[in-house]
C-alpha cells in the first residue's frame, strides 16, 4: 500500500517536533527529539509555551515514548489459525483479506446491521470521522457506537437540553483562577489530570474558594476550602437540596433568570421537593456544610461548576448534571465571563470523538442523524443519496450486549471493552460469541486478544492528526517518528478496506486531506470546524470551535470561539433552559445481601484499561495492581488488616485484590481502581444499567459485598 507524508513532514532529528500527550483530555503540550542521531527513539521535552500545561506534565505524558517500543507494541498482523487456534503472524494482504470476507460474509447472510463497529475516544479526529464514515457508507450499518459513551455521555445530553450545544468546557482553562468560587463535582484532577491543578491551586492563591463534592477525601479534595462527602448515588439530591437553600434564603439572581433563561418556576418547584433536612439524610452530607457550600458559591461574584465521572456515570447520571446546570443558572453564574458550567472530559479526544460520526447518533459537525437537513448536507460532501445512510443505531452498551445475537461480526478500533465496560465478564463471553472479530490497535490489549485478526497501527507520535481538548481547543499532533516497518494507520487500514469491500475512492490516507473533507462537512453544523486549517492550528497553538470559513469575498477570518454563550446560549430563542429534575435512587441500592457501596475510578499512574501504560515499567512500579480501598470501621468489622487479599462480590461477579485500608472514604463505601484485567477486574462488578437519555452505564455505584479471601 502507498504511504503518503502528512503535512506537516517530521522534523529533522536535531529539531523538536511540537506535538501533544496521547492521553487524557487535556492534551498537554509536549515536544520530542531524537534521543540519538539516527535513533527512532524519541524522548520528551518540555514544551512550556503551549497554554494549557505551560510545560507540566504527569508521569503517564514523561513515560509516553515507553510504549512505541518494539519490544511492547504490535509490530506485524495477527490471524488466529484454525489448526492451533492462536494468533500468529500474517502479511497485511492476507488480513485484510479475512476482515473484508468476514465482515462481506456477514452482512451477505444475515444483512447489513450484523456488523458492527465500535470506535474510541483515543482516535484523532480524522480518523474517528473516517470510521463513523465507513460505517454508514461501506458497510451500510447503523450499529456504530463508541467508548466515549462512557465516558461525558451524561454531560453532553444535560450540555444539549439546557445550553442547546455541548462542548465540554465554554470557556478556556485559563478562566478557572479568575472566577469567585468552584464547585468541583465527581473529579479527583490531582491524579486524573495533574497538570491542571494549578488551575485550581491559582484560583485559592487569587482568594478563590474551592468546593470539592466526593465520596473520597482525595488528594483533590485535600486541597479544598470546603470538601462534601456524599454517600455515592445521591449527587443528585444534593445539587437540588442546594438550589432548594439557594431559593429559601433568596439568593436567586432574578434578573439573569427573567432576561436569559426559560423553565424556572418548573425546576424550582421540583427542587423545593428536596428539603435541607431530606438532603442530609440521603446524602449524609451535614447540614451546616450545605449551607456553607450556598453561602460560598453566592457570596462570590462569579462561580462555576466543573463536573466529572462521579456524578456523570450513574443511571440517572443526565439529570444530575442537569440540577447543577440549574444551580448556576439560579444563581446567575451562567453565559458571564468568568462563570458558568463545564464538563472535564476524560479521553484524550472524548470530545471531537463525539462530535464527527463514531456516535451512534450522530454526523459529522455534532449533526443529527435524523436530521433531513443534516443528512443531506454529508450525504453531499460523500457523494452518496442521503436515503443510503442508516438510521441512529445502538448505544455502546447496548451494542457489546447485543454481540453474538443480531450483531455478528465486529470491526473494534483504539478501545478495549474486556476490561473497560460494566459487567465486563458477560462483554468478555459475548465478544467470544462472535462469528468474527477484527481489532486494529496499538497493543494486544486483552480484547485483542479475542481477535481473529488483529492489525498493528500507528501512534500518537507516528502520525500527524488532530484532536479536541476538554476546551474545545482543536490541536495538531505531529508525526515525530516512522513507525517500526509492519504497522500502517488506521487511515491506510480504512482505505484498503473499503478497496476490498467496493469503494476505491472516498477514504484518502493523507490526515490533512481527510481534515479538510471533515471541515467541508462539519460547515454549518454545532460544531463547525470548517474555518479551521493544520496551519491555522499550528500558528495559534489550537482553535476552538466553532470556528467557521470567514467570507471568501471579504477575506474575513473567524477567530474562534474561545468563550461561548457571552451573548445568547445556543437554543433557537437564546436562552438557557432550566430543566426540573427529582432524585431518585441508584439503579441498584444496598440490602441484606449486598450491604456496601461500590465506586471506580482511576489512579494517577495508570489510564482507562491500562492497556498502554501496564506496559510501562516506571507506572508499573508506581501502580502494581488492583486493590481495594476501605475504611477502618468496615475493616476492623471485617477483621480485615492491610494488604490482606479480599473478594468483592456483586450480582454480576466477584473481584478479589489486595485491602488499603484508609480513613479518606466514607465507612460504607469501598473504591476500586478499573484499570486492570483478571481477578482484579472492577468492572466485572459494575453495574450496565442506563441513563434513559445519555445510555450511560451506571458506574459510579452498586452494591456489594466484601469478603476476606484465603491469605497466601
Amino acid at each position: 500500500m502507498p504511504r503518503t507524508s502528512p503535512a506537516p513532514s517530521p522534523a529533522p532529528p536535531s529539531t523538536p517536533t511540537p506535538t501533544h500527550c496521547p492521553y487524557c483530555a487535556l492534551q498537554c503540550g509536549m515536544n520530542l527529539r531524537a534521543a540519538a542521531q539516527d535513533s527512532d527513539v524519541v524522548e520528551v521535552v518540555e514544551r512550556t509555551d503551549f497554554p494549557v500545561n505551560r510545560g507540566a506534565l504527569c508521569g503517564k505524558g514523561r513515560t509516553a515514548p515507553a510504549v512505541l517500543s518494539s519490544r511492547v507494541r504490535l509490530t506485524e498482523p495477527l490471524v488466529r489459525r484454525p489448526a492451533t487456534g492462536r494468533l500468529e503472524p500474517a502479511t497485511w494482504e492476507e488480513a485484510l483479506s479475512k476482515i473484508a470476507e468476514g465482515l462481506g460474509r456477514t452482512q451477505e447472510v444475515y444483512g447489513h446491521d450484523a456488523v458492527g463497529v465500535f470506535g474510541g475516544g483515543g482516535l484523532t479526529n480524522e480518523k474517528a470521522y473516517a470510521l463513523g464514515k465507513f460505517a454508514r457508507v461501506v458497510l451500510s450499518t447503523s450499529q456504530i457506537d463508541y467508548n466515549g459513551r462512557f465516558c461525558m455521555s451524561s454531560a453532553a445530553a444535560a450540555h444539549q437540553k439546557a445550553f442547546g450545544l455541548d462542548r465540554g468546557l465554554p470557556f478556556p482553562l485559563e478562566d478557572i483562577p479568575r472566577t469567585g468560587c468552584v464547585i468541583l463535582v465527581g473529579s479527583n484532577l490531582a491524579e486524573t489530570m495533574p497538570p491542571a491543578l494549578r488551575y485550581l491551586t491559582e484560583l485559592k492563591e487569587n482568594g478563590g474558594k474551592l468546593i470539592v463534592v466526593d465520596p473520597r477525601r482525595t488528594r483533590t479534595a485535600e486541597q479544598a476550602d470546603l470538601h462534601l462527602a456524599p454517600r455515592p448515588g445521591t449527587d443528585l439530591a444534593l445539587a437540588l437540596g442546594l438550589l432548594h437553600i439557594v431559593v429559601a434564603e433568596g439568593r436567586t439572581d432574578d434578573a439573569f433568570i427573567r432576561d436569559r433563561t426559560t423553565g424556572w418556576e418548573e425546576a424550582r418547584s421540583a427542587a423545593m421537593g428536596h428539603w435541607p433536612e431530606l438532603v442530609e439524610r440521603l446524602t449524609g452530607v451535614p447540614l451546616p456544610q450545605l449551607r456553607d457550600a450556598v453561602r460560598m458559591f453566592c457570596d462570590a461574584g462569579t462561580g462555576m461548576v466543573l463536573t466529572a465521572r462521579g456524578p456523570e456515570q450513574q443511571s440517572k447520571g443526565t439529570d444530575t448534571v442537569g440540577a447543577w446546570i440549574n444551580l448556576c443558572l439560579a444563581t446567575g453564574h451562567a453565559g458571564r465571563p468568568h462563570s458558568g458550567y463545564g464538563c472535564l472530559t476524560g479521553q484524550g479526544n472524548g470530545q471531537g470523538g463525539r462530535e464527527h460520526g463514531q456516535k451512534a447518533d450522530q454526523l459529522p459537525g455534532y449533526r443529527k442523524l435524523t436530521d433531513p437537513a443534516a443528512r443531506e448536507h454529508v450525504a453531499g460532501v460523500w457523494g452518496v443519496d442521503p436515503d443510503s445512510l442508516p438510521g441512529p443505531g445502538r448505544s455502546a452498551y447496548e451494542l457489546l450486549d447485543a454481540l453474538g445475537g443480531d450483531i455478528k461480526s465486529l470491526l473494534l478500533m483504539g478501545s478495549n471493552p474486556v476490561v473497560s465496560a460494566p459487567r465486563a465478564a458477560h462483554i468478555e463471553e459475548r465478544l467470544r460469541s462472535l462469528d468474527f472479530l477484527a481489532v486494529a490497535d496499538v497493543v494486544l490489549s486483552e480484547t485483542a486478544a479475542l481477535a481473529d485478526v488483529v492489525l498493528p497501527v500507528t501512534q500518537w507520535a507516528e502520525e500527524t492528526g488532530t484532536t479536541t481538548n476538554l476546551e474545545g481547543r482543536v490541536l495538531l499532533r505531529r508525526k515525530a517518528i516512522d513507525p517500526p516497518p509492519g504497522v500502517r494507520t488506521d487511515l491506510e487500514v480504512m482505505h484498503a478496506l473499503a478497496a476490498l469491500l467496493g469503494h476505491e475512492k472516498g477514504f484518502p490516507v493523507d490526515p490533512e486531506e481527510v481534515f479538510d473533507e471533515l471541515r467541508r462537512a462539519s460547515a454549518g453544523g454545532p460544531a463547525d470546524y470548517s474555518g479551521i486549517s493544520y496551519r491555522r492550528i499550528a500558528e495559534e497553538d489550537g482553535v476552538f470551535w466553532p470556528c467557521p470559513e470567514g467570507g471568501a469575498a471579504t477575506g474575513d477570518v473567524h477567530p474562534g470561539t474561545p468563550r461561548l454563550f457571552l451573548d445568547r446560549f445556543a437554543t433557537e430563542d437564546g436562552r438557557a433552559r432550566f430543566v426540573p429534575v427529582v432524585h431518585r435512587p441508584a439503579a441498584e441500592e444496598p440490602d441484606a445481601e449486598y450491604p456496601l457501596l461500590l465506586t471506580t475510578g482511576r489512579v494517577v499512574a495508570q489510564y482507562q484499561s491500562g492497556a498502554q501504560t501496564r506496559r510501562v515499567d516506571e507506572l508499573n512500579a508506581a501502580a502494581p495492581g488492583p486493590f481495594v480501598e476501605l475504611h477502618p470501621r468496615l475493616a476492623q468489622r471485617l477483621d480485615v488488616s492491610e494488604g490482606d487479599r479480599l473478594a468483592v462480590v456483586s450480582r454480576r461477579g466477584r473481584a478479589v485484590a489486595p485491602a488499603r485500608i484508609t480513613d479518606s472514604i466514607r465507612s460504607d463505601t469501598i473504591f476500586m481502581p478499573f484499570h486492570w484485567p483478571g481477578e482484579g477486574r472492577a468492572n466485572t462488578l459494575t453495574n450496565p444499567a442506563l441513563d434513559p437519555t445519555s445510555r450511560m452505564p451506571e458506574f459510579k455505584v452498586c452494591a456489594v459485598r466484601v469478603e476476606r479471601e484465603p491469605q497466601d
